[in-house]
């Protein structure tokens, strides 16, 4: 390739190749006027063809729905006035221009939040039929609506839309530099090495209709992949492992005390799984991932275990402290020598009775009184036999409640796994 260098072209320009490259380039600029649309005809359009490879993702923001990805792009147009007979200026038929000296399309990206330009070449090719050759690499950071329920079988479908700010479709004018397929296929620039992969860029015309008029644009789909071996030795594994610890804590008898140590401890390592855990998962505002929906779900049978649990035994303590304080025999009065209860009042009275009366009267008042302990120990009895019902009662309510959880956490926990092997598989046939 020729290039042309403005300052060494005018002090140095002995040899006859760089005189005819100095007069051609002369003569192209004072026909070139970079204000105006390259056309002889204004009412031609100007066709821009574009290109795009993606060369490498290089972060996916999913807090802020943010795509940043390294793009090599290309536009090639026409311009009538840049067109010369080679043979006339010793057979050039290519050579490089200032982009800033001719005219250029304004073509911008929609979806664009920032765009980190690196450095730009500051020359365009053109060859003798007046074809403009501008190709340059940019980092674009992108608004994208970012999925992450599949975590971390996520796979994102990011649009990149091409279209001229001012120019009408009347105007300027786009399509595929190459064909549909080549660009869908072409994965040959990406960077492999990083957490996702490109699967395809599918692209497609059409024209938006608006107020301001009609507008050309070309939209570039770009489908990536994110690659979870990380995630799943990080993650996916330790958290079913926390969960087939906590099914297993439901065959610990529910009466037990030392299963709310363990359901204790479980609770604590579920914290502390679920910060660290939060450090690794994608952090969005709009779509929570399927693996934090059900963790969350496992704790909440967790925490819901455990609360029964206590219940249980706080039920169990106070039902064992009430029956111990409750006395068996509860007997009134004074007792006499011999042991028989002797009423104070008949004492008074026996005191002015005759023996036989007084003889008679106790007989009498020790039937009552054996009478009244036979009583007082049935109701005894009974009201400890109506306790133990009803502690027997709760005991299976608090059982059945028991099984209900752990049948919950089994159906929780395999639809867990299916979901996760459903999105596995349809992750693997992309």
């Amino acid at each position: 390739m020729i290039f042309y260098f403005p300052g060494i072209l005018a002090i140095d320009a002995p040899h006859p190749r760089n005189s005819a490259l100095y007069h051609l380039i002369k003569q192209l600029l004072q026909k070139c006027h970079k204000g105006v649309r390259p056309v002889h005809d204004w009412t031609e359009a100007t066709t821009v063809y574009l290109d795009v490879s993606v060369r490498a993702v290089l972060d996916v923001d999913t807090q802020n729905q943010k795509l940043k990805t390294n793009v090599w792009y290309r536009e090639v147009w026409d311009d009538a006035f840049l067109s010369w007979n080679s043979s006339m200026f010793d057979d050039i038929r290519e050579i490089s221009l200032p982009l800033s000296a001719i005219w250029a399309p304004d073509i911008i990206i929609n979806e664009f939040v920032d765009i980190e330009i690196l450095p730009d070449p500051p020359y365009v090719y053109v060859n003798s039929s007046g074809t403009i050759k501008n190709s340059k690499s940019i980092q674009v950071v992108s608004a994208c609506s970012l999925e992450t329920y599949a975590f971390p079988f996520d796979i994102q479908n990011c649009s990149l839309t091409f279209n001229s700010i001012l120019h009408t479709v009347e105007d300027v004018d786009l399509a595929l530099l190459r064909s549909r397929d080549d660009v869908n296929h072409d994965k040959g620039a990406f960077l492999n090495d990083s957490e996702w992969e490109l699967l395809s860029v599918s692209s497609t015309y059409n024209v938006l209709q608006s107020s301001a008029g009609d507008f050309a644009q070309i939209q570039f789909q770009v489908v990536i992949r994110r690659r979870p071996l990380v995630y799943v030795v990080s993650l996916l594994i330790p958290s079913i492992f926390l969960m087939l610890v906590d099914l297993g804590s439901f065959y610990i008898p529910p009466t037990c005390r030392a299963r709310i140590v363990f359901k204790t401890s479980l609770l604590v390592g579920y914290t502390v799984f679920r910060v660290n855990m939060s450090d690794e998962m994608p952090q969005s505002t709009v779509h929570t991932p399927l693996i934090g929906v059900f963790f969350t779900v496992c704790m909440a049978f967790l925490v819901l275990s455990l609360s029964k649990s206590i219940l249980l035994v706080k039920f169990l303590h106070d039902g064992q402290h009430s029956s111990q304080e409750r006395p068996l025999l509860c007997l009134r009065g004074d007792t006499d020598a011999d042991g028989l209860r002797m009423d104070p009042r008949a004492q008074l009275v026996g005191a002015t009775e005759p023996p036989v009366c007084r003889e008679h009267q106790a007989q009498s008042g020790n039937l009552k009184e054996v009478l009244s302990q036979l009583q007082f120990i049935s109701n005894y009895f009974q009201t400890q036999d109506q306790a133990a019902r009803q502690e027997v009662r709760w005991l299976a309510l608090l059982e059945r409640i028991d099984r209900l959880l752990f049948q919950g956490y089994l159906v929780v926990l395999g639809l867990y796994t299916i979901t996760l092997c459903s999105l596995w598989a349809l992750w693997s046939r992309l």
